[in-house]
């Protein structure tokens, strides 16, 4: 639990200085010291309050809404096909692939650092690049791999890639919560460990975006992605070598 904690203190402190990171930092932790189920179900009010929270701040600077409406409404149906596939692929398979999917993440950031998309081209994507995001989502409560890169690609300002983001990752987690209630993942101790999880992320928002005024987005690119080739390996070798 004490690796727990800290990873959702470096979660909030990503997400306060760049929008994201929770998931794709406290998944790979939470997976690693209970099961992907946990971790995902954990995961549901700090990403719906935090991503609120954001949301409503930014809200004069997100994408039109040409764009955001079908990339939000494809992900929301994506996470309820993801879902299905969360209670139907064992829990050893799906560490895996929530390890595949952060190294492919890293492996692109790396990769194409400078990737650009037209935007023309982005609001035509947005529909089905959401809903494969909301897919990954669903089944692993990481859509980094496909959203993060899809919106960096459009190389956004840092406040509309926040608001914009903020909307989409609010859209996901609405349809995931009764998904997963349905489902039977998301119990009373679950909830009641997720609104945990949330008062330590919001605690440590506030210092990320303090940092981020004094640290360029590099240094928190690279902290980041290094940890999570940690994590990504570590799952690997306690799945396929321990």
């Amino acid at each position: 639990m004490i690796w727990a904690i800290l990873a959702l203190a470096l979660g909030g402190i990503v997400k306060g200085a760049i929008g994201a990171g929770v998931p794709v930092i406290a998944i790979p932790v939470l997976t690693m010291t209970h099961d992907v189920h946990f971790a995902v179900a954990v995961l549901l009010a700090p990403n719906l309050v935090a991503n609120m929270w954001q949301a409503w701040n930014y809200r004069s600077d997100l994408l039109p809404r040409g764009f955001l409406i079908p990339f939000a409404l494809g992900g929301a149906a994506g996470v309820a096909v993801g879902t299905y596939g969360l209670t139907r692929v064992p829990q050893e398979g799906l560490s895996l692939i929530v390890a595949s999917a952060v190294l492919v993440y890293v492996a692109i950031r790396l990769a194409n650092p400078s990737l650009a998309l037209p935007f023309r081209l982005g609001r035509i994507l947005a529909l089905p690049v959401g809903a494969a995001a909301g897919i990954l989502q669903g089944a692993t409560g990481v859509s980094a791999p496909i959203s993060l890169t899809f919106l960096n690609a459009l190389q956004l300002d840092r406040r509309v890639f926040i608001g914009t983001i903020a909307v989409f990752f609010t859209a996901l987690t609405i349809m995931q919560i009764p998904a997963l209630a349905v489902t039977g993942i998301l119990t009373p101790e679950r909830a009641l460990i997720s609104v945990i999880a949330l008062a330590t992320v919001l605690s440590f928002m506030p210092l990320g975006a303090f940092l981020a005024k004094r640290l360029s987005r590099r240094f928190f690119d690279r902290v980041t992605l290094g940890l999570l080739v940690v994590l990504a390996s570590k799952i690997f070798i306690d799945v396929l070598v321990l």
